[in-house]
């Protein structure tokens, strides 16, 4: 057979491989995203429901448990739920939750209504029952522990005609103490090293319900990152290395960094054994590149991961950032365990709110992370 023939036999394999892991990651998100996960949060049993479909991809791969005979590691910790009534009319509107308005994750529920005064250009005010109206460019949700002892709720500016001057409310709130939480760990066994380990880690939580109606699916954030974890699971169960590859799904990322910290007080493995880690959360852009969480803490690694880049033209760039506890990487890092964060760059803006879905994710660099992340890890295993 001649080379140009083998050439484009290989390039045609290619293709296929990296339209495969495509359609892969699209499914993973498309699954996640769905209605029965509800935004893999804290009602509608979200967050197990969302452990249990990663467990069963783990055990479909052939991985084995992290330690022991069990895929899971439970935590407790309170949070203030929403899992009810979500009803809020301003100057006689009925406004849509999640598009027009969202609650403060830390507000009590309450069911009132009553006149609204001005306190500043942006806010508004009615004393008696403690409720705030603010008025926002865009609505970005997240999660609270706890529910103060007011209610504040955030519009669109441009939503009403005039300013919200009255309101009529019906909110129902509930704060669980002990809501119990699941990382999702797992490993594919080294043959050389096996106690030694490079681990790939991203959460799988996100914010869940705001009402029995509207849930935030979290496709960027963080249905992205667990789909390139799954398929690089995949693929080390295809494919086992010198070192033990490891695989940590966090829950509770969203509520402070709850899994992540809780698994480097109580490790399954000795963090000493941790060659590297790299964590991942909103992967599913990459238009301008990707920005690397302690780059600067860890220059070798990130010359090694430039090189890679360089050598296979995968992305435009690779941006360096220092230190920062913005993701699970932080307290492996705090313990000592050499870590980087990375995150995606470009393309869609949605964060935290409703209009962040599958539909619109375009996973544009999914193959060449992934060629990034298999290459990488060959270089920190010194092949």
């Amino acid at each position: 057979m001649k080379k140009h023939h083998i050439l484009i036999l290989l390039l045609v394999f290619s293709f296929r491989v990296n339209a495969q892991d495509r359609a892969f990651g699209k499914q993973v998100v498309d699954t996640l995203t769905a209605p029965i996960f509800w935004g893999r949060g804290y009602t509608k049993n979200g967050m197990v429901k969302a452990a249990g479909y990663i467990n069963n991809r783990f055990k479909e791969f052939g991985l084995v448990p992290l330690s022991g005979t069990n895929y899971l590691q439970s935590f407790t910790y309170s949070v203030n739920t929403f899992p009810g009534k979500m009803m809020v009319s301003l100057n006689g509107k009925k406004l849509i939750p999640g598009k027009d308005f969202i609650i403060s994750p830390g507000s009590r529920g309450i069911k009132a209504h009553g006149d609204l005064t001005q306190s500043d250009s942006n806010s508004f005010v009615n004393p008696k029952s403690r409720v705030f109206v603010r008025l926002k460019e865009k609505l970005t949700w997240s999660v609270d522990e706890n529910a103060a002892d007011f209610t504040s709720i955030e519009i669109i500016n441009k939503i009403l005609s005039g300013p919200p001057r009255s309101f009529n409310i019906n909110i129902e709130n509930e704060v669980d103490r002990n809501f119990k939480a699941l990382n999702v760990c797992s490993m594919v066994k080294g043959l050389q090293n096996p106690d030694s380990f490079i681990f790939i880690t991203a959460h799988y939580d996100h914010l869940g319900g705001m009402g029995k109606d509207t849930y935030f699916p979290g496709a960027n954030d963080n249905a992205s990152g667990i789909s390139l974890l799954l398929n690089l699971a995949r693929y080390y169960a295809k494919n086992p290395q010198k070192y033990s590859i490891g695989f940590i799904c966090f829950g509770g990322e969203e509520a402070g960094l709850k899994g992540s910290r809780y698994f480097t007080e109580h490790p399954l493995v000795p963090l000493k054994n941790i060659r590297f880690l790299i964590n991942t959360d909103l992967a599913g852009t990459g238009e301008e590149g990707i920005t690397v969480v302690n780059a600067s803490e860890f220059p070798k690694e990130f010359a090694m991961m430039n090189e890679v880049n360089d050598q296979q033209k995968l992305l435009v760039k690779i941006n360096a950032r220092g230190k920062a506890p913005n993701s699970d990487h932080y307290f492996f890092s705090e313990k000592g365990v050499p870590a980087f964060f990375f995150y995606t760059l470009g393309g869609i803006k949605a964060y935290h709110n409703i209009f962040d879905i599958a539909a619109t994710l375009p996973l544009t660099e999914y193959e060449d992370l992934f060629k990034l992340l298999i290459s990488f890890n060959e270089k920190l295993m010194g092949k």
